[in-house]
């Protein structure tokens, strides 16, 4: 693996993001990160595993909203790099990705078709997730009677806040927030049916949207195990946690560590990153078959 010698703009808690000027250069590592902690442990390929299945969204739903994918072949990506930045494509190809710049719009863009999480606790405690009220009688994993959509401030570093529509929209301005909404919610539906007929349900997932060239477009990574909550239609059953494909197989064991969530975190147990390798793969197997 050799080094970028480009401008780092951002180390993310799995991607580093590179100026290009017009153009960023976007690269996933395989780290992996829980409660706002960037893990010591790696999961092999990981990286590789998340673009493939960002690349194969942006191009399922780019009849939805536009997206920021150039190539994402090293090749090509290497014809825009000056000399002394050529990546080495051995380790580069299948992880980096080129993609138009974006201004960024500061809010996740979270959709929630089903009661889980954070979202259950808040609804045992006060009957409504993220603020808005719900029927009375849901159980744990049940699916709404309609796809929500429940933004939050996104923040580079701690925790993203959940805010109300409301909020947004001031934020924002009406237009532009309704049609966040409205693609954020449509991209979900797509995503939900897609995967129900591969036997996979699509709980609950999250976007990040920017605008290039006056246009809404969507950016970052798209329905994969590290923004969105898949369960296995198999092993579904309402009122319990159900057997999943994202990383919160490695929150649950990173929970039983003892460890505190506010200091250095251990290091992951190998069968632990062997089940989480095999998750991720059937991921996406299960997704581009």
């Amino acid at each position: 693996m050799n080094e970028i010698n480009l401008s780092l703009i951002r180390k993310g808690k799995v991607r580093e993001v590179y100026d290009l000027g017009d153009k960023l250069l976007i690269v996933a590592s395989d780290r992996v990160s829980t409660f706002d902690y960037i893990l010591p442990t790696p999961i092999p390929n990981k990286g590789k595993i998340l673009t493939a299945i960002s690349n194969f969204w942006f191009d399922k739903t780019k009849s939805i909203v536009p997206n920021h994918l150039i190539s994402a072949d090293i090749d090509e990506i290497n014809e825009f790099l000056p000399a002394n930045s050529k990546l080495d494509k051995e380790y580069y190809q299948g992880r980096t990705v080129l993609v138009k710049k974006a201004q960024r719009i500061d809010f996740e863009c979270v959709v929630r078709g089903y009661i889980a999480g954070s979202a259950w606790t808040e609804y045992q405690k006060q009957g409504a997730i993220c603020g808005s009220k719900m029927p009375d009688g849901l159980q744990n994993a049940q699916k709404l009677p309609e796809a929500i959509f429940t933004p939050a401030t996104k923040n580079d570093s701690g925790h993203d806040e959940n805010v109300s529509f409301e909020y947004m929209q001031n934020k924002l301005g009406k237009k532009l927030a309704g049609d966040i909404k409205e693609r954020s919610v449509a991209v979900y539906k797509f995503g939900w049916q897609y995967l129900n007929a591969r036997g996979i349900i699509l709980a609950d997932t999250k976007f990040e949207f920017g605008i290039i060239d006056g246009e809404l477009a969507l950016i970052d990574e798209v329905l994969t195990p590290d923004s969105s909550r898949f369960w296995d239609a198999a092993y579904y059953k309402v009122g319990s946690n159900p057997q999943s494909f994202d990383k919160q197989f490695i929150r649950d064991y990173m929970e039983q560590t003892g460890w505190d969530k506010n200091s250095a975190p251990p290091e992951i147990a190998s069968e632990i990153v062997a089940g989480a390798v095999k998750k991720y793969n059937e991921a996406l197997e299960r997704i581009l078959k």
